[in-house]
């Protein structure tokens, strides 16, 4: 089903991309001289569908590197958290071999937070 939707929106898109690009398959100069327009420095000769396809591509890819560059933060906090559950599971491993064998096996009240939690399986 889900494929059939994909196919469904991204047939129409592919074909707006086909026809744009044989609609603008004329070379267009771009220049990357802002200050001499007559003989630019660095000029090319390009398909404009090409410019608009490398643009598109451009944005994506720096929108990209700029995502991933903001969430560096989370990342590192993810990092940090999953050290120490990983740090406190080894603990608590550790210390339930010297921990005396409970009587009860059911649920037990979790100290201040007054949930009830299953015990761990042995």
């Amino acid at each position: 089903m889900i494929r059939f939707l994909k196919s469904l929106v991204l047939l129409p898109i592919a074909a707006l991309v086909i026809l744009l690009a044989v609609a603008n398959r004329a070379p267009v100069p771009l220049s990357f001289d802002p200050f001499n327009a007559d003989a630019p420095v660095f000029s090319v000769n390009l398909p404009l569908y090409a410019i608009l396809f490398g643009a598109v591509a451009l944005g994506i890819v720096v929108g990209g590197v700029f995502t991933w560059l903001g969430q560096g933060k989370t990342r590192a906090n993810v990092r940090y958290h999953r050290r120490e559950a990983t740090r406190y599971e080894r603990e608590a491993n550790r210390l339930r071999a010297y921990a005396p064998e409970s009587e009860t096996q059911g649920p037990y009240t979790v100290p201040n937070t007054n949930r009830t939690a299953l015990p761990a399986p042995r």
